[in-house]
């Protein structure tokens, strides 16, 4: 109990708020009963209350000996501490996404996520690497690391359709990421009515979208944390005469762009070689900077800060070689038999006669009926079987029109909005059945005589089809024959032959091609086919049976394996079928060129050169291979950008059908091809490529190794988080128990966790007991056994059990505890401080705080007489709790320690004050003030440019309209207020850059502490003085001489060394090893020596847990050196994988035998 008048400022009060102690900063009495206290809790969060004579029982004023009463259990200090630790884990762990996802990201992937993404939240940003870059992963980190900040709870992905499920498989197997695609079905029976309300976690179909205003409606009224867009250049806007046509994508984007706080637009081609069309898509990104066409939208702008763009070639791994091998195509041209050139001719003579027909229809009609000819066209070059079906397929579908037609019944015409129509956003299952129908259906005939005219034709083709199907001549097949059994490249060394891909444009010609090679290689299983008329499930098993199988040796395909499957497996394919869309032929090539292949990928096109389309892509190709020796592999990235004098291959090839009979349209044809695929063109379409100044030299893949390396030596993931969890989890009691080697179950999470998820969590839920669950991704996956769930940072029972253990402990951090050093036997306490020092701007968010936009946590500790350092990651898991007999022995000394009792945490703040804060603060700073100026810059000359020619626009309107001459679309009037809007819309974006820049240290928050009592000490306080008779200044000239020896061993081989032992970061020197001495350039860069010196004959050595951790996290670079020392001479040996198994939570260092661990560790060098 207190009275009101021992509140004074400055004090320190119990029961304001809780069990914790707040500060006493202002008081102001109102008469003699009352007064208004303003106070700071232990964050330094301020708050007024008023307390009235009623309150003084239930308060306390604690007095001046000891602000810290360190009386909490210190097991219990031990755990909360560790939960907090995890709870902030991206800090301690800044890779914490690689570790816990099931992938190996490549320096590019790295860079994008950890350099260029994150350091930029909130992010607005364009990633735009080349196809095969892997954006997939990159987007999946990204994610999971938004998450483990507790930024991320809501996230939408749009992507075309044919992607969806690309993304939801790979984002659950990659990242354990569950994503729910949003089904038609999914979406009407949301049972509030808007399903964006309902689901967290989303991929959903860009045209779904994009063409849907009632959806765009329910959008609108939400909010999300992140959205990305893959295939973002389709949101694209074209400027044309002057003006800007949106496209419903365009406004889509704009829509997202404005829901969402961070927003990830991802593309391989953002560039379409507009300039304009360029700034107006990343206006998506920031409309500020770049929307507006009346400044300088035809000049190059800087986009380094808002997109990055690196280029196949450029990719490199961490061994400094490329990412992609070679590339090369070949053209197999072949001669039609006489049959088959007759064939030939007369399809191709009844294409060119129903295109003359069809141009005589209107707009849509004419759009269908040519859309169908081509398809008939393009099976003609597929195969005999494949024409021979088309053909007899349409054949019937007319008979059946023409009947209808006799009987006076109007059959419906069969049309397609070609406009609404996007190949990428239809899946090929869509596309080959919409191609089946037009291709069956759409006919240029007006009346019952052209129709009874036209089915006389295709009957006679048909004929003519069979014989040739029937007949057996079909050169393609020979051609595809002999390079199945003579070329060199089929069969690897062994003799046995290559993994192979074969692509088709038609289903006919598949199962044909399929019959045919299993009879010529006499085996059913070696071929396994994939098409559009597949389920999901039935695809992914034959993806895997062709990968894994060693008797399954080619896979037949149509484009339908061109769509997110990826067959690096392979290095060779062959183009049976040359699809007329040039984006697709890269898709193909792409899903063996890709992250990790190893072998030079070779392609063969099969042309019939004699053929009207086959002369196009023989000419095309033979250019193409032409400027593959002046610019390398890169030629093929572009050939999907290349235009044929503003018109598409696609249009190129049905003029050659329709024309190309006359030599004149053949030679114009040749020059459209040749100028377009000269090196200048090339290089052009290369340049707007580029877009970025981007590159991954070796030096910067070097750097990231490195820190790589460092930061996986103190990881928390798998040993830090499962020591933790299984402690925690029984302490609040769950039941756990060892199941398979790093797997456990857990039989029953107990109510007070489910219940926490409820309070806490997002995505899934947490369940009522586990069959499985694991720590280190290496075990989540056993043949014959369940999959387990992987528990790390952002998995709903970690973060519920975290959570309970802080809140039912909130008092302990605060109270502190008294820990035991065991590896000190000095007379010198010291105390541990937990310090958070943060950073913010002048930005307010909706609780009325300023946001943080950078924090740090330190574990400081400081000694009597002010001097502090560095007490590593996890100081508090290698001391031990006091046990009740020593706590009274130490209670008893600390009422006689005058520096315990004053100003103890004001010491540890005057620290993070003056050596820490500073140099955090100047970092962020400098960073921002960076990224803010170059945004200034760019949002000014862009607004004040459109805002200008705005100004003229009113003066020269008002001019001609007192002249009488007035513009129905616009008045000076409208054109004023435009430039009016411009301007406000300048200075709000100014005003809040200006608040960005208000960036200013936050006072730094004491959130932990603890009392640490060195052994040398506690000996003393309880009267052992006589137990340990080597004295602290032996044993430091022994650590010393240790620790030299070593350093000079190092540097006798060659290596590097740098002592980090005050660091305290589970080792004590760093040795760097010369990129010269690594047999492979991958292996890895650092070695991480933990030195242990002991006076000659010792037989043990004492390790505490963070260095056991450490040595299990990198086992491959952490060396144990143990030094005996005799006076001036040292024997040294160094020892590989020295532990076996990670120590309990509880246990804070272990005893070694050190004859044991030589005959258990691999001996790696001793002198």
């Amino acid at each position: 109990m207190a009275r009101l008048e021992d509140i004074t400022v400055g004090c320190s009060v119990l029961g304001i708020n809780g069990d914790e102690p707040v500060n006493i900063v202002a008081v102001q009495w109102y008469g003699s009963n009352v007064i208004e206290i303003t106070y700071k809790n232990s964050r330094g969060v301020p708050d007024v209350r008023l307390l009235y004579r009623d309150d003084e029982a239930e308060i306390s004023v604690q007095d001046n000996h000891l602000p810290w009463s360190f009386d909490a259990d210190g097991e219990k200090l031990r755990l909360v501490s560790e939960a907090y630790r995890i709870s902030l884990a991206h800090l301690f762990d800044p890779y914490l996404a690689v570790h816990t996802s099931s992938v190996e990201p490549l320096p590019h992937q790295i860079s994008a996520v950890y350099q260029e993404m994150l350091p930029k939240l909130p992010l607005r940003y364009v990633l735009a690497d080349d196809p095969g870059a892997g954006k997939t992963i990159m987007t999946g980190l990204f994610i999971k690391e938004l998450i483990v900040r507790g930024d991320l709870k809501r996230c939408l992905i749009v992507s075309p359709g044919s992607l969806a499920e690309q993304w939801q498989d790979e984002l659950f197997s990659k990242f354990h990421l569950r994503f729910e695609i949003l089904t038609n079905d999914r979406i009407e029976s949301a049972a509030s009515g808007n399903i964006f309300s309902e689901v967290d976690f989303c991929i959903c179909r860009l045209d779904k979208l994009a063409r849907n205003e009632s959806i765009q409606e329910k959008l609108k009224v939400t909010e999300w944390d992140l959205i990305v867009c893959d295939e973002a250049h389709k949101m694209s806007a074209t400027v044309w005469g002057g003006e800007v046509k949106y496209t419903k994508r365009f406004l889509l984007g704009r829509l997202l762009s404005n829901i969402t706080r961070n927003f990830l637009l991802l593309t391989a081609t953002p560039h379409n070689g507009k300039e304009e069309d360029f700034h107006l898509f990343l206006s998506l990104v920031d409309p500020d900077r770049f929307e507006g066409t009346h400044g300088n939208s035809q000049q190059a702008i800087d986009v380094s800060d808002v997109m990055r763009r690196l280029v196949k070639e450029e990719l490199l791994k961490f061994d400094g070689t490329p990412l992609f091998p070679e590339r090369i195509a070949y053209t197999v041209n072949y001669d039609l038999s006489p049959e088959e050139s007759k064939l030939y001719a007369a399809v191709t003579e009844y294409v060119q006669e129903e295109f003359n027909r069809a141009d005589k229809l209107n707009n849509e009609r004419k759009t269908t009926v040519g859309f169908a000819l081509t398809i008939l066209q393009r099976r003609l070059a597929s195969s005999p079987e494949a024409i021979y079906q088309s053909l007899r397929r349409r054949r019937e579908r007319l008979e059946h029109r023409l009947a209808e037609e006799r009987l006076g019944k109007r059959a419906a015409e069969y049309s397609i909005d070609f406009d609404e129509m996007d190949d990428d956003d239809l899946s090929a299952e869509e596309t080959e059945k919409i191609e089946e129908t037009v291709v069956d259906h759409a006919s240029a005939a007006a009346t019952i005589a052209e129709l009874e005219a036209e089915i006389r034709t295709l009957k006679r083709l048909e004929q003519m089809a069979n014989r040739v199907r029937v007949s057996s001549v079909d050169r393609k097949w020979d051609e595809l024959s002999h390079l199945l059994q003579d070329n060199e490249a089929m069969f690897g060394e062994n003799g046995n032959r290559e993994k192979l891909i074969i692509f088709t444009e038609h289903k006919d010609t598949l199962k044909y091609l399929a019959e045919k090679i299993r009879s010529l290689l006499g085996s059913d299983e070696s071929v396994v086919t994939i098409h559009g008329g597949m389920i999901r499930d039935e695809r992914r098993k034959v993806e895997e049976l062709f990968k894994q199988d060693v008797g399954v040796r080619i896979l037949i395909a149509t484009d339908a394996a061109g769509e997110g499957i990826n067959l690096q497996r392979a290095h060779l394919m062959i183009n049976y079928d040359l699809p007329w869309n040039p984006n697709r032929l890269e898709q193909r090539f792409g899903r063996i060129h890709r992250i990790g292949q190893t072998e030079v990928c070779h392609l063969w096109n099969l042309v019939a050169q004699e053929t009207r389309e086959g002369f196009v892509f023989q000419r095309l190709f033979a250019k193409l291979e032409e400027e593959r020796q002046a610019l390398g592999g890169k030629v093929f990235d572009i050939l999907g950008k290349v235009t044929f004098e503003n018109k598409s291959l696609r249009e190129l090839l049905i003029e050659a059908v329709r024309y190309g009979n006359d030599p004149k349209v053949r030679n114009r044809l040749n020059e459209v091809v040749d100028y377009s695929m000269n090196s200048k063109e090339l290089k052009k379409l290369l340049n707007e490529r580029a877009l970025t100044d981007d590159v991954m030299d070796i030096g910067v893949i070097h750097a990231i190794k490195e820190d790589m390396e460092r930061i996986e030596a103190h990881k928390l993931q798998p040993h830090f988080i499962e020591a933790f969890f299984i402690e925690a989890f029984q302490s609040v009691g769950g039941k756990i128990r060892r199941r398979e080697k790093g797997r456990y179950e857990i039989t029953s999470v107990p109510y007070a966790v489910r219940n926490r998820d409820m309070q806490i969590g997002f995505g899934e839920h947490v369940l009522n007991r586990y069959e499985r669950i694991c720590f280190d991704k290496e075990f989540r996956n056993i043949q014959g056994k369940p999959q387990a769930e992987m528990i790390c940072p952002g998995h709903p029972l970690l973060e519920a059990t975290i959570d309970l253990i802080r809140e039912r402990n909130v008092d302990v951090m605060k109270r502190g505890a008294i820990f035991i050093d065991e590896n000190d036997y000095s007379q010198d306490a010291r105390l541990l401080f937990y310090i958070e020092d943060a950073v913010q701007d002048g930005i307010l968010l909706k609780n009325g705080n300023r946001r943080t936009i950078s924090k740090h946590i330190h574990f400081v500790e400081i000694q009597k007489d002010g001097t502090a350092s560095n007490a590593g990651y996890a100081p508090y898991l290698d001391y031990r709790a006091a046990e009740e007999s020593e706590t009274k022995a130490i209670r008893k000394w600390m009422q006689s320690q005058a520096w315990l009792c004053t100003g103890v945490e004001d010491l540890a703040k005057g620290y993070a004050i003056e050596h820490l804060i500073p140099e955090h603060f100047s970092e962020v700073k400098k960073r921002k003030e960076v990224m803010l100026d170059k945004t200034v810059k760019a949002v000014k000359d862009r607004l004040t440019a459109e805002i200008q020619y705005w100004d003229y626009r009113a003066a020269d309107l008002q001019q001609k309209e007192a002249a009488g001459k007035t513009n129905a679309k616009l008045n000076s009037k409208l054109a004023a207020r435009r430039a009016e809007t411009l301007e406000a819309r300048m200075q709000a974006r100014l005003a809040e850059i200006e608040k960005e820049r208000r960036i200013s240290p936050m006072p730094p928050v004491i959130t932990g502490g603890a009392l640490i009592i060195p052994k040398g000490l506690l000996h003393q306080l309880i009267g052992n003085e006589n137990v340990n008779t080597f004295s602290q200044g032996d044993r430091q000239s022994i650590e010393y001489a240790a620790m030299n020896a070593v350093i000079e061993i190092e540097r006798s081989l060659g290596y590097q060394p740098k002592d980090v032992s005050t660091a305290k970061c589970g080792y004590d020197v760093e040795s760097f090893i010369p990129e010269s001495m690594r047999r492979r350039m991958e292996e890895y860069a650092l070695r991480f020596i933990e030195v242990k010196g002991r006076k000659k004959g010792a037989t043990t050595v004492t390790v505490s847990k963070n260095e056991i951790l450490t040595a299990l996290n990198k086992p491959e670079e952490f060396i144990l050196a143990i030094v005996e020392i005799d006076g001036l001479q040292t024997h040294a040996i160094y020892l590989k994988h020295p532990f076996r198994n990670a120590p309990d939570f509880t246990a804070t260092s272990v005893n070694y035998d050190i004859q044991d661990l030589i005959e258990e560790s691999e001996i790696l060098y001793q002198k």
